[in-house]
């Protein structure tokens, strides 16, 4: 094995475990898993370090469906709970798929999937304003009974019904950040922080609670590379690059940038909130810090961790060759 001491925090898109138009059965998941897992196997006996994280949208959200479906003969969970549920499902996943690769490539790293809580702040503007859709949809009707009798926040989401919103507040902390780069630096492939983390605050006593949002998963991302003190922050999506005016007649992909350039674009209106946007916002954070992100297409993994695709997001104006390292942290 190569020697390496780079640590790479790979976030995974949601099309790393479901891709569009699938139903989400567990062998449409796994196969996805697999293709995944083949490529970061591969990294990891290149030497890299590497520290996986993942989104878990439409698995919470079906664990969400089904709490709502079985409610009158099993107690539903709250939603750290169900956060919880969806890291062990994908994790176990995760951990399968990349441990059979390891083991063809000849490599004894092992592999863990630690439950992760990620601490936010109570008085995080986000509580009292919630905007993350979560769940099924309902009707107006059963949407304001909901309201009444659970106290859920409800809105009406671009015409398909009423959901329930919850708040998404900042990433402020990892619980088990010691812990995870305990592993890490043992020489294990950490799989840690799915879905953004379950959200819990920290009482006056010191005391964990978990309470009921949902944090960007790339935010997290940023928050645990950050922390770690990682060298890269890979997100890896289902674009080629950062593009400027996406979609448009003037549309340009970004090869290169630093963190300054990337704010100035996004103040101009580049990346949408709902897409790009958090992406973009996550990288800025983790190169201001002097570490390189890079926003690549998950079947770039490998070349775009080279330099030789995707788009690299760097803490200075340093510019060199396509495939030449930027300068760590």
């Amino acid at each position: 094995m190569t020697k390496n001491e780079t640590t790479v925090v790979i976030a995974l898109g949601g099309n790393a475990i479901l891709q569009p138009g699938q139903v989400g059965t567990f062998e449409e998941q796994l196969v996805n898993v697999d293709d995944t897992c083949r490529r970061i196997a591969r990294m990891v006996v290149d030497g890299y370090r590497v520290v996986v994280t993942h989104g878990n949208g439409p698995q919470v959200g079906n664990i969400l469906i089904q709490n709502e479906t079985a409610a009158k003969l099993v107690a539903p969970m709250p939603m750290d709970v169900c956060g919880a549920e969806s890291q062990g499902q994908i994790g176990y996943m995760l951990e399968q798929c990349l441990s059979n690769h390891l083991r063809r490539l000849r490599a004894a790293n092992p592999v863990v999937t630690l439950l992760t809580e990620t601490i936010v702040d109570l008085n995080d503007p986000s509580f009292s304003r919630p905007s993350k859709p979560v769940g099924p949809f309902y009707s107006e009707g059963k949407a304001k009974e909901m309201a009444l009798e659970k106290g859920f926040a409800m809105r009406e989401d671009a015409g398909r019904g009423w959901r329930r919103v919850v708040p998404s507040p900042e990433p402020v902390g990892i619980v088990q950040l010691e812990t995870i780069a305990q592993l890490v630096h043992g020489g294990a492939l950490v799989i840690c922080g799915g879905g953004g983390g379950i959200p819990v605050y920290r009482a006056r006593d010191g005391a964990l609670h978990g309470v009921e949002a949902v944090i960007d998963k790339d935010l997290a991302a940023s928050r645990l590379a950050l922390d770690l003190g990682a060298d890269i922050l890979m997100i890896l999506t289902d674009v080629s690059k950062i593009y400027l005016s996406y979609r448009t007649p003037e549309q340009r992909a970004l090869d290169r940038g630093t963190w300054m350039e990337m704010v100035a674009y996004a103040e101009a209106g580049h990346f949408k909130a709902g897409s790009m946007g958090p992406k973009v916002d996550a990288a800025i954070r983790f190169a201001r810090a002097g570490g390189t992100a890079i926003i690549a297409e998950l079947l770039d993994a490998l070349p775009a961790l080279k330099g030789e695709a995707g788009t690299w997001i760097t803490p200075t104006q340093r510019r060199g060759r396509r495939g030449e390292r930027a300068t760590g942290r």
